[in-house]
């Protein structure tokens, strides 16, 4: 089994960081390889539309390229950035790491909350719980400061803490790809369950491959 994960950004640290759990991940998984590839020509940091639209060209580009060599594709970034249109144009399984860790966490708890480095990407991330109708059981919330760097580990603490304390969260995410390999720490600590998009993309993407599931052509993702 052959997984790309395609990071939506051009930051070279953060694809590192995520590559560093798709390796963990893999320890002790018999025939699977998992690779990931930053996105040509795409900002470094995924926070705007434009970025999102910007990105766009070099994401079409790589599952043009890189369709028939992987069993299925991963959409690292907390945005979900083109994540219909590369369900469109790929015949593979093809899985958002926003999407996925939703879901995960709406199994796990009463309430989960997503947590963001800004406040200005507060909106962004409720219109996407919205979009997969999660706002009844998710909710989005901000590190007081913006961060300077995306794994400013105190200040995500401090504002899980408040969204435990304050808003009753019983789930966490961490929405940025940014931020993975921080998880296992903060859920110890915190004793919840705090989930790490990254793996949880890889878990629902590895299911569907092993199982033979793939993205329906008849409708929505219709190509032509």
């Amino acid at each position: 089994m052959k997984i790309l994960i395609i990071n939506p950004n051009s930051d070279k640290e953060m694809t590192r960081y995520i590559q560093i759990t798709a390796e963990k991940f893999c320890e002790g998984v018999n025939n699977l390889e998992v690779q990931v590839k930053s996105t040509p020509g795409a900002n470094p940091f995924i926070g705007t539309y434009q970025d999102i639209v910007q990105s766009a060209p070099g994401m079409v580009e790589i599952i043009h390229r890189e369709e028939k060599k992987y069993d299925g594709f991963l959409i690292a970034c907390g945005l979900d950035p083109n994540l219909d249109l590369i369900k469109e144009i790929s015949d593979k399984p093809v899985v958002g790491i926003a999407e996925s860790s939703m879901k995960i966490a709406s199994m796990l708890g009463h309430r989960f909350a997503i947590i963001q480095l800004s406040k200005a990407s507060i909106p962004r991330k409720e219109e996407l719980i919205k979009k997969y109708e999660m706002d009844k059981l998710g909710f989005a919330i901000a590190v007081e400061k913006k961060a300077i760097h995306f794994r400013d580990y105190t200040q995500i603490k401090e504002v899980a803490i408040k969204a435990i304390e304050k808003y009753g969260a019983e789930v966490l995410i961490l929405s940025c790809a940014g931020m993975s390999g921080l998880d296992e720490k903060l859920s110890q600590e915190l004793n919840i369950p705090v989930l790490d998009e990254i793996k949880c993309g890889l878990i629902i993407l590895t299911g569907f491959i092993k199982n033979g599931y793939f993205i329906s052509k008849i409708g929505r993702y219709k190509s032509n």
